[in-house]
This record gives structure tokens, C-alpha cells and sequence, in this order.
């Protein structure tokens, strides 16, 4: 049977301020990775479109490396 424990911040933060630092430490690169993992998702999941092919993608890629090859070989004045 689990048991749930309805805590505030203040009450959660206070619980871990009594841990010691090594499990702090642990805690918080726990939290962090999942933060992380997170933000992903949601910029995932935000930006996703079926829009694009990846054929796309590189085809624009290919394009914007042409342009800038051609900046440089005019500023350079090489042929």
C-alpha cells in the first residue's frame, strides 16, 4: 500500500536541507536530468511538423553553404 504525503515546497526543501550534502548533490543532478528531459519533450512536441522531409533539410542546408561559400570566395577574391 502506498502512502501519500501532501507537502509544500517549503516543507520538501526543508526535508532536503536535513540530507547530507553528498545526497543533495545526487538529488539534484536527478532533478536536473529530468528538467532536462522535460524541456526537451515539450520543444519537441512544440516545433514538430510533418512539414518537412529530411531530404528537405538538407537540401536547404546544401543552399545556405553554397551562398556562404560564395561570400567568402568574393571577399577572399579567389576564383
Amino acid at each position: 500500500m502506498d502512502a501519500v504525503l501532501n507537502l509544500n515546497y517549503n516543507q520538501i526543501l526543508s526535508l532536503v536541507k536535513q540530507l547530507p550534502v553528498r545526497i543533495q548533490l545526487r538529488l539534484g543532478r536527478v532533478l536536473t536530468k529530468e528538467a532536462t528531459q522535460a524541456e526537451l519533450e515539450h520543444f519537441l512536441s512544440v516545433f514538430k511538423t510533418d512539414e518537412l522531409t529530411e531530404e528537405d533539410i538538407l537540401s536547404e542546408v546544401k543552399q545556405v553553404r553554397k551562398q556562404q561559400y560564395e561570400r567568402r570566395k568574393e571577399k577572399t577574391g579567389h576564383c
